[in-house]
């Protein structure tokens, strides 16, 4: 089984706007990014400030919001909601991938989105602040796979960027 986690309870400081409600190709990214992850997930939380009363903390409060509800026996896939070119075909080719920590690799890091074994709950609960899961990743080197996808690294964290993507 595996439970997709969408976080999307940031509070765009950089960008001025709430980057969930930004319109890209017809949709919002949240919900562009809760359509990608119901695609390839058997269970889709979204993430939100309403759902985590503590995302003034960072993302680690998120992260461990949806791990919660995700419960103990599913492999984790955390998205964010600020990456609009992700495809389903990635997000398959990462849940397809047999190895205990799946990544996205893009701009020379392995990072979101990511798949987790069920055993990386305990250390996705213990993450503070505003640390994201290349935390965990990073200290599971020699157990994650690693799946390229540059246009990973496009994503919406400032007037600049969104000026980017809108061309």
């Amino acid at each position: 089984m595996v439970v997709a986690i969408v976080l999307a309870a940031g509070f765009s400081t950089r960008l001025g706007t709430s980057k969930q409600d930004i319109v890209f190709e017809g949709e919002t990214l949240v919900q562009r990014a809760e359509r990608l992850a119901r695609a390839v997930a058997d269970d889709v939380i979204v993430v939100t400030p309403q759902l985590n009363p503590e995302a003034a903390e960072g993302i680690a409060s998120s992260i461990r919001v949806g791990v919660r509800m995700a419960g103990n026996d599913a492999r984790i896939l955390i998205m964010l909601c600020d990456q609009p070119l992700i495809t389903i075909e990635h997000l398959l080719d990462l849940i397809a991938t047999d190895s205990p920590i799946v990544a996205t690799g893009y701009a020379d890091i392995a990072g979101v989105p990511v798949v987790f074994a069920p055993e990386f709950a305990s250390e996705l609960l213990a993450l503070r602040g505003d640390r994201g899961a290349r935390a965990v990743i990073e200290a599971h080197r020699d157990v994650t796979c690693v799946v390229p996808f540059e246009d990973a690294a496009v994503d919406i964290d400032t007037t600049d960027d969104l000026r980017k993507l809108k061309g």
